[in-house]
């Protein structure tokens, strides 16, 4: 624990890249198999369930610094970080602890098994015999909330220098449905398992967003598109006989839907497609929140599989009878993968994502103001000689997405942030008016600089009318203009309605608060664009 403390510091303390990667590429070189694999996990995201409540943790903590725990709340939303105020808080140590991080972790996942009194006596145990940084790490670790400023990628790299594995070779072999329970490093990392092999999707290329118009990317006639569909990224494998569906995440979603089971039916084996996995009934997309149902249910029922039908919008072909067609230009990809769906049946549950022809940017600048109607929010420009690379890489492939639409809403509720914005407000509850009444319909967290947030808590203490546990009622004075990708119908808000990735674009102090938006507006923007 105290190898992997050492790397978490290191890391902490500089914001260089280079700095980064020497230092995991020397844990990756030094430390014990085991606990190299279980960091691998750690930066690629797989951490591990939280093994105890927040509630019981914060109480054993002021119990053990000898605090009542009115004061520990107290501490809390200083420091900002459940973790570090515990370690802050706790009597120093008095002993000194010789477990390695996969050693603690072993004991982490035996905590589940525990009844209370058992769990409690373990905790505190680790907490007495951890250093300052160690019980940071292990607290984050028992509440599955280890993060750190390291992204896959340039965990990647260093893993790559460490090893002598090509990069894009590791990148590939991370993904998948692994844990440091199902494998270890020399079969993952070394010698990979062949039928791990058969599951495991590709590194997803990722675009960038066009800030502007498209003018810079040179002769149109170099370029694709295709409408950029609300849906799930996806990635569709064949291979050996069954299939497996993988999101953008890394999330095994074979189960979820069902329908896709027919690829096997239609696809050849060692097939495997990148596209959108989209709600479709009546020939065009249904809203992302009929989709949404089918992602938070555990079982599926016959009504929901019939109201939320999917299809596979296919839009890229990166493996051919087992081939890795990855290397090759993407036009190339392209005329394999439209000669693999005229041989499909129409009852297949694929369709391939139709490429938008245009003869110069104004051109495309037409279509892309067009998506909504197909029920897309935006286009794609892929360049036709590049390769499918792994990870978000600027130059060939680019978003086009639809300006947002916009609303004014009066704020009416704040609660402080969480982290380094404890202490400030930025969680709001904003309204529009229904007749002379205000109606919550969306909340909000991002969007402000450091300096506006400042200001707004200073604010939101002063004029606090109510409160709410965490949550201020405020004088309804402030109006902002809040930017939002989609609209919906959602049962379960009091306006009736739900708004798509919300953020507040701007604080609209040249707006008084009867000037805002109202109801009304909100259901004609659902009528044209819901």
């Amino acid at each position: 624990m105290k190898r992997f403390a050492a790397l978490f510091t290191a890391l902490d303390r500089t914001t260089r890249t280079n700095a980064k990667i020497a230092a995991l590429a020397a844990y990756f070189t030094d430390a014990p198999e085991p606990d190299r694999l279980w960091t691998v996990a750690l930066l690629s995201g797989r951490r591990p369930r939280r093994a105890v409540t927040t509630t019981r943790l914060r109480e054993w903590a002021a119990e053990r610094a000898g605090l009542p725990l009115w004061l520990f709340e107290e501490c809390y939303p200083v420091v900002g970080d459940l973790a570090e105020t515990i370690a802050l808080v706790l009597p120093q140590a008095t002993g000194t602890g010789t477990a390695s991080l996969s050693e603690r972790m072993a004991e982490i996942a035996a905590l589940a098994q525990m009844d209370e009194p058992a769990r409690k006596a373990r905790i505190l145990a680790a907490w007495d015999s951890l250093d300052g940084t160690e019980r940071f790490l292990f607290n984050k670790l028992i509440t599955g909330g280890f993060r750190v400023g390291v992204s896959q990628t340039l965990m990647t790299r260093a893993l790559a220098r460490a090893t002598g594995i090509a990069e894009a070779d590791l990148a590939h072999r991370l993904m998948g449905d692994w844990t440091p329970a199902t494998t270890t490093w020399a079969a993952l990392i070394e010698a990979p398992d062949p039928a791990a092999a058969l599951s495991r999707p590709y590194p997803f290329y990722l675009a960038y967003q066009i800030e502007g118009d498209p003018q810079a990317l040179g002769d149109p006639a170099d370029w694709c598109a295709e409408y950029k569909w609300d849906g799930i990224r996806g990635q569709l494998i064949v291979r050996g006989g069954t299939h497996f569906l993988w999101s953008r995440g890394e999330e095994l979603m074979t189960d979820r839907f069902p329908e896709l089971a027919q690829a096997r039916d239609f696809l050849p084996p060692g097939t495997v497609i990148d596209g959108e996995i989209l709600g479709w009934a009546d020939d065009r997309p249904l809203p992302f929140a009929a989709l949404q149902k089918r992602i938070t249910r555990k079982s599926l029922s016959k009504r929901l599989l019939a109201e939320a039908p999917v299809m596979l919008k296919a839009y890229d072909l990166l493996e051919e009878g087992g081939t890795d067609l990855r290397p090759r230009p993407l036009a190339q990809r392209r005329a394999r993968l439209e000669a693999l769906f005229a041989r499909l049946p129409d009852r297949s549950p694929l369709r391939l994502s139709p490429l938008l022809p245009f003869a110069d940017w104004a051109a495309l600048a037409e279509t892309r103001a067009a998506a909504r109607a197909a029920g897309a929010e935006g286009v794609m420009l892929k360049r036709a000689a590049a390769p499918y690379l792994a990870g978000r890489k600027k130059g060939d492939w680019w978003k086009w997405k639809l300006d947002p639409l916009t609303v004014d809403a009066v704020m009416i509720y704040a609660q402080a942030g969480h982290g380094r914005r404890a202490t400030l407000y930025t969680d709001f509850t904003f309204a529009v008016w229904d007749g002379a009444d205000l109606v919550p319909f969306t909340k909000a967290y991002s969007g402000l600089t450091d300096a506006e947030f400042r200001e707004i808590t200073a604010w939101v203490r002063k004029n606090t009318l109510q409160r709410f546990g965490p949550v201020r009622q405020v004088r309804p004075e402030h109006v902002f203009e809040i930017a939002f990708e989609g609209i919906q119908q959602s049962p379960r808000h009091k306006s009736g309605i739900a708004l798509r990735f919300p953020r507040m674009a701007r604080w609209r102090r040249d707006k008084p608060p009867a000037e805002a938006n109202t109801l009304d507006d909100l259901r004609a923007l659902l009528a044209s664009h819901g």
